[in-house]
């Protein structure tokens, strides 16, 4: 049986957690739980006022992962320019796809969704469901690009905005 992969992630690090999006790690304790000495990374969610205890040995099974590169933004803002590739498929269908890439951690995938579910102004209005999933999207990525880019959410956010207005007038 092979050891799990551990994570290299230091106290004040900042980690993107799949399910969650951009955290702090704020300690490495040691729990037991069971019987079992458990080293765990403490990990805190400040915008969500949450904090989430993960086990070292298993950061990398769960998808826990540093900040994307300045490059990974550049490529999830250029990925925002594209045109959205809305399929035929059933909404029910499309949604749960969409679930799939937020909560993939992947900065591209949640990019594609928000691209695909921006709507310009003169455009059709968007369903509760559809809103939610971009609203979602969207948090994810400006925290993550606010993160690596050193900067506020709001700074974030505009960037993000400004890529997707100069997209519907072009369009």
């Amino acid at each position: 049986m092979t050891k799990p992969k551990k994570m290299e992630f230091r106290p004040n690090d900042f980690v993107v957690y799949p399910a969650h999006g951009v955290g702090q790690i704020i300690s490495i304790e040691e729990q037991d739980i069971a019987g079992l000495t458990l080293e765990l990374f403490v990990i805190s969610f400040e915008k969500d006022k949450m904090t989430l205890r993960v086990p070292t040995n298993k950061a990398a099974d769960v998808g826990m992962r540093t900040l994307s590169s300045p490059d990974v933004v550049a490529k999830a803002m250029t990925t925002l320019k594209g045109k959205a590739r809305v399929k035929k498929a059933m909404w029910s269908r499309r949604a749960q796809e969409y679930e799939q890439k937020i909560n993939s951690g992947d900065l591209i995938a949640i990019a594609e969704v928000v691209r695909d579910l921006h709507r310009a102004d003169d455009q059709r209005e968007q369903s509760y469901s559809e809103r939610q999933l971009y609203e979602a999207a969207l948090e994810r990525l400006t925290r993550e690009i606010a993160a690596v880019g050193g900067s506020d959410e709001l700074e974030a956010q505009k960037q993000v905005d400004d890529v997707l207005v100069s997209r519907a007038a072009a369009a």
